[in-house]
């Protein structure tokens, strides 16, 4: 103050140049620290440089930028901390407002320095209400007008309309006492409507000198306010595309004869020219500001619809109370469509309703059946529903599309509505949204729509994503409901668990593993019938103390496996003898050392039930075949399909009732007993096992002695599993004989489907086409799989030399036959479109004289290998192959085997008059009595025939090594065979079941 007093510059006048002239302030800065570097440290002058332009950056207001930090000493450079809205920005730019002049000091200057000093006033202002204010002050100072009012257009293309911003400002007057005398209601002037309407639409300025002679003045506003107008000058306000953005209005002028004239007009109209720039501006930023609000509000949206999918009523209600906030109208609405067909029409299967005011908790609601069949009377929705228009009604009465009629209660009426169609992901209607009455009368504009639209595809989006989330819910309540069925049913009856238990109701009634040949890797389950399997898999459990230790109920584990009996499926192969086999294998191999020694008890519990379970639920094919067809399986599981399913259908049935084998193990064993059970059945999956047997190798053969360090213990079972799961190469010959037919006969019949159904060429070994490549195939599998791993564990493992040697000797046969090129006869394709049947366990093997046929030894038998309808070729050297092959077919499963000798018998057959001569002796030594014993005396007939048969077996193939294969001392060992086969013959047919004993022989 003193400064000005003695004619000095202030601060202030300063400071607003420095704001005029940015340039200058660094410059001179710059300079003056430049010429103090010179004089002091070298370089200082451009850091000096770079603190001025900090300096007026941060006196412009840019408190948002900061150093980086790797800039050199003493230099800034500046870069964003984060984004900031529109409105963030322009309040830093407020931080230092420019002062307005005053209205003294604006008298002293000339026309062109008043007109540069009130554009640059309003030239960095983009608020709209204080922007309108000085826009409107600065024209009263310019023209003297005594009041002065601003309308800005609003409203769509088609229907554009003028809304007083500000009305009857006078020059003097604040901001608040301009928003005070213009009031909350808004004036609002149609196109061509009135003096301000007609500037709009004509973009002419109207100069009126006395405002009571001009038809389209209207006198009400003088009568209301009681102020008199003599004169007007309006004028429009465009933008740079000469786009009408709004009119300015001033009223009677303060000197003179209270008329504006020419010169006014030319003032005004310079000055609106720069204004139009502004508004423009201000709106762009009032846009900007519309727009971060709207897009923060639909992150937020699609933030609570994504965060609430368990109901579609909590998603509509979100979305319904967002967009009301948001467009600011009176009632909104949802409707969601039924799914029905299109000759039905539109039905609604449900209305959501809220209103302005109501209670926050409870304002979205169902409205009642009045309230329904109000919003459904004037059809709008419907329209919208079937149709799929947008419709945006700004006046509801002139609209004769429509009914619309006042609700009966609350008096509510339609005066405009906004509704449009809500899709989902597929573009299909399922509902359809409806906004009523904007708030201070407004109408619903084209941002109105936008907006609306927005908040539609969102909401479709909502509604969508929770409906199929309500739909899985729904499907797991069904897969629930379903598992609780098929468990029931999946499980063994309680009749045929009380049938097990009276028959063998103690541990010690069940048949001795010794006796039935439980530990011996030679084992022949065909001899048994069902429930001795049943019993023999009971037994094995019991033999590995698994009952006593781990405090297994009898009862329970009798009802376990019988669970699991039932859960295989009759397929050819993997089926429940399969699994047995392969359990019993796996207890032979933990029996013997140093396994007994090497798992702990849990570890072999777990591996004797993965072993049992470790097929469950075949299907008779591969996994590549479930991935070829797209199967559910296929797209639960990518990798081990069959082996993941193995798994979980095992732990189906011990969840059972009844049926948890597991019960009693603490946590800790019953989590490693299920690690261990789902490591070991996905280890039977021969992709696995490829992976891993280069390791078990390396380390068997590399010197690895500690084999229970976790690592190798967990490679070793998974091997150990493969080996069980492979060991019917290892069988005496003629089981592993009758096991091939059963797996190749499973995998033709998968190549069959594959070829007719699929139109896809198999793989060799699922080819029927290649049958008489089947031994050579064999020879491959043995050589590529069992083999090496065979060789290896008795390498390391003396004690399962056994299955190496099995092995190896079933690989001779198998090579003696490809050499010979014999043929499996297998059954002729069958219907693919049926499911597999089970092969008829009548099934008869192949004679004898051909298991120990080799190259030195060439016993000329051109008989057709074993098939699965049961087929029995007998020949000798002195048989033809032509009569051989002829009468192969006549020696059926259905014939009894004492009719099998009687057909050997048959000089057609037989050519050699001693074979005649001998088997006529025998028939008429054959008793041809029948008799039915009692079940004891059916089963000793069965194991001493078996015996018998056996050692007759035995003796043939000692005569057949040393070359003497006189006639008749063959047809000899062929009537002892024979004569036994008779006594099973008399043995009912429920004693010996699936005939297994035939097999042997």
């Amino acid at each position: 103050m003193a400064a000005e007093e003695d004619g000095g510059i202030s601060r202030e006048a300063v400071l607003n140049y420095l704001d005029s002239h940015p340039e200058f302030a660094g410059e001179y800065v710059a300079r003056e620290r430049a010429a103090q570097g010179r004089e002091g440290a070298p370089g200082s002058g451009l850091a000096n440089h770079w603190q001025a332009q900090q300096l007026l950056s941060r006196r412009r207001g840019s408190r948002h930028f900061d150093h980086h930090p790797e800039t050199a000493p003493g230099v800034s450079i500046f870069f964003p901390r984060r984004p900031l809205s529109p409105a963030r920005r322009y309040n830093l730019r407020k931080r230092s407002p420019r002062k307005q002049p005053s209205r003294e000091k604006l008298s002293k200057l000339n026309e062109l320095d008043l007109m540069l000093e009130l554009i640059r006033d309003i030239a960095n202002e983009l608020d709209m209400t204080n922007l309108c204010h000085k826009i409107l002050t600065h024209v009263g100072i310019l023209t003297n007008a005594d009041r002065c009012s601003l309308f800005l257009v609003k409203g769509s293309r088609d229907n554009k309309y003028l809304v007083s911003r500000l009305f009857d400002v006078t020059p003097d007057s604040s901001v608040e006492q301009a928003l005070h005398a213009t009031g909350a209601q808004e004036i609002r002037v149609p196109f061509g409507c009135g003096i301000v309407g007609h500037v709009a639409k004509t973009k002419e300025t109207v100069n009126i000198r006395n405002a009571y002679e001009d038809p389209r003045f209207n006198r009400a506003v003088d009568q209301r306010t009681g102020y008199h107008t003599h004169s007007i000058l309006a004028m429009p306000i465009c933008s740079a595309d000469d786009e009408v953005l709004g009119v300015a209005q001033i009223i009677n002028k303060a000197t003179g004869g209270h008329e504006f004239t020419d010169k006014d007009e030319e003032v005004f109209r310079n000055y609106l020219t720069f204004c139009g720039i502004s508004i423009a501006n201000a709106q762009m930023f009032e846009m900007s500001i519309t727009e971060y609000k709207r897009n923060q509000i639909l992150l937020q949206l699609a933030r609570n619809i994504f965060e609430e999918q368990t109901s579609v009523d909590k998603v509509v209600h979100k979305i319904m109370k967002d967009a009301q906030d948001l467009l600011k109208c009176e009632r909104c609405s949802v409707f969601l469509t039924e799914d029905l067909h299109d000759e039905q029409g539109v039905e609604f299967s449900k209305i959501f309703d809220l209103v302005s005011g109501s209670n926050e908790d409870n304002g979205v609601q169902s409205p009642s059946a009045s309230t329904v069949a109000w919003l459904l009377e004037s059809g709008l929705a419907k329209h919208v529903a079937s149709t799929g228009e947008v419709l945006n009604l700004q006046n509801t009465r002139e609209d004769s599309r429509f009914k619309f009629t006042e609700e009966a209660g609350t008096g509510f009426r339609i005066t405009s509505a906004l509704c449009l169609p809500i899709y989902n992901r597929e573009r299909k209607i399922i509902g359809v949204a409806q906004l009523l009455n904007k708030h201070n009368n407004e109408l619903f504009d084209e941002n109105d729509e936008g907006m609306f639209e927005a908040f539609a595809i969102f909401c479709g989006l909502g509604i969508h994503h929770t409906q199929m989330y309500e739909n899985v819910c729904r499907l797991m309540s069904k897969q629930k409901v379903a598992l609780e069925v098929l468990s029931y049913h999946a499980t063994a009856r309680e009749e045929d668990v009380g049938k097990l238990l009276s028959t063998v109701s103690q541990p010690a009634q069940l048949p001795a593993a010794t006796k039935i040949g439980l530990y011996d890797f030679r084992f022949n389950d065909f001899v048994m019938s069902e429930d001795e399997t049943v019993q023999g898999a009971v037994r094995l459990f019991l033999e590995c103390d698994c009952v006593n230790k781990f405090r297994v109920p009898y009862d329970v584990l009798c009802r376990w496996v019988l669970s699991v009996k039932k859960n295989y499926r009759p397929v050819t192969y993997h089926n429940w003898r399969h699994a047995f086999n392969v359990t019993q294998t796996m207890f032979v191999i933990l029996k013997t050392a140093p396994f007994s020694s090497m798992f702990s008890d849990v570890e072999t519990f777990a591996m004797m039930t993965a072993s049992l379970c470790h097929d469950l639920d075949h299907r008779g094919t591969n996994n590549a075949f479930q991935s070829k067809i797209e199967s559910p399986l296929a797209r639960l599981y990518s990798t081990s399909t069959m082996e993941h399913h193995h798994f979980d259908h095992s732990i189906m049935i011990m969840n059972s009732e009844g049926n948890n084998i597991f019960q009693s193990l603490s946590d800790e064993d019953y989590r490693e007993a299920l690690s261990i059970l789902e490591d070991s059945i996905l280890s039977t999956d021969l992709a696995l096992y490829f992976k891993k047997r280069g390791s078990f190798i390396s380390r068997a053969q590399g010197g690895v002695t500690d084999w229970t360090v976790e690592d190798n213990k967990s490679l070793l079972r998974a091997m150990m599993m493969t080996a069980c799961d492979v060991s019917a190469i290892c069988k005496p010959w003629e089981v592993q004989k009758k096991v091939a037919e059963l797996v190749y006969s499973e995998f033709f019949q998968q190549g069959d489907i594959e070829r007719t159904k699929l139109h896809q060429k198999p793989i060799d070994i699922m080819d029927r086409e290649k049958k008489d490549e089947l031994p050579k195939m064999q020879v491959g599998f043995i050589d590529s799989i069992c083999m090496p791993l065979y060789k290896v564990m008795a390498e390391k493992w003396p004690s399962l030399y056994p299955l190496y040697e099995g092995c190896r000797s079933n690989r001779d046969h198998w090579q003696a036959l490809a050499q010979q090129k014999a043929t499996i006869v297998l059954p002729e394709q069958t219907d693919t479109t049926s499911t597999a049947k089970r092969l008829a366990s009548t099934s008869s093997i192949e004679d004898d004289y051909s298991e120990t046929s080799t190259a030195d030894n060439p016993i000329e038998i051109h008989t057709s290998d074993i098939n699965l309808t049961g087929n029995l070729a007998v020949s000798s050297r002195e048989c033809s192959a032509t009569d051989t092959v002829e009468k192969s077919a006549e020696f059926t499963s259905e014939k009894t085997p004492l009719e099998h000798l009687t057909l050997a018998s048959n000089p057609k057959v037989a050519q050699d008059t001693d074979i005649q001569r001998f088997c006529e002796e025998r028939r008429n030594e054959i008793s041809w009595k029948r008799y039915n014993p009692p079940d004891s005396k059916g089963q000793k007939i069965v194991q001493e025939a078996t015996l018998k048969s056996r050692q007759a077996h035995e003796e043939i193939v000692v005569h057949r090594q040393r070359k003497t294969s006189q006639p008749q001392q063959l047809c000899k060992k062929i009537s002892r065979i024979s004569l036994h086969c008779t006594d099973l013959e008399e043995v009912p047919r429920e004693h010996i079941h699936n005939s297994r004993v035939c097999a042997i022989l």
